[in-house]
């Protein structure tokens, strides 16, 4: 009644490699979702992405590093060599 005959073993067989690649197929498709955007100035933008921080004097937002002065008294960035 419960023998193993080879006829369920192949079957069984089957059953387990079936569902092994479905989830490496699974596996494979998770992994690559999200990681690049059909469009490269998408991905370069993200990359380029900043911090920013409102200037108290001016009100702006400017980058949180490498901020230059807004030519205002009292801003609290440094003023660059062109002024």
């Amino acid at each position: 009644m419960l023998g193993f005959s080879l006829g369920k073993l192949i079957v069984l067989g089957l059953i387990i490699a079936a569902v092994w690649y479905g989830f490496k197929v699974v596996g494979r498709r998770n992994q690559g979702v999200g990681r690049k955007s059909a469009d490269p100035k998408v991905d370069a933008a993200v990359s380029d992405a900043q911090n920013m921080e409102k200037c108290d004097q001016c009100a702006t937002f400017v980058p949180a590093s490498g901020a230059q002065n807004c030519g205002r008294e009292g801003c609290p960035y440094p003023a660059t060599g062109a002024e």
